[in-house]
């Protein structure tokens, strides 16, 4: 059987694939189920090939640009590629809602607004 890369993206909708089934050769065991597959499995051929040389040379530079025969900065540009493939940013928090209370009491405690400015204003707060 020939060995080839998962595919990770739906060809028609360029969705996200799910695997949902796994079967043993052998004994014909099938397993059903939803994983996603591991991130190596997004890196292009190109970009694996560059990691198995990054690795085979424990991160010597100077020897992955001499095994690839390219310039240290396209190597870093190789590196920073295969590390945003790896390690996707994950989305920023939501910041939560800021609390109009919290401003009326800083106001007051800066002595911008007076005692009875501040009760009236978080009497409308509430509202």
């Amino acid at each position: 059987m020939a060995t080839r890369k998962l595919l990770e993206e739906c060809p028609t909708c360029g969705s996200p694939l799910t695997i949902a089934e796994l079967h043993c050769a052998e004994c014909g065991t099938q397993i059903r189920g939803a994983w996603q597959p591991c991130p190596f499995c997004r890196l292009t051929p190109e970009q694996t090939n560059f990691l198995l040389i990054f690795v085979r040379t424990r991160g010597n530079l100077s020897e992955v640009e001499k095994q690839l025969g390219i310039s240290y900065p396209t190597l870093r540009g190789k590196l920073d590629e295969v590390v945003r493939v790896l390690t996707p940013a994950e989305p920023a928090p939501a910041s939560p809602e800021p609390d109009p209370r919290r401003a009326i009491l800083a106001r007051l405690a800066e002595g911008k607004l007076s005692a009875a400015e501040a009760l009236a204003q978080l009497g409308q707060a509430r509202k």
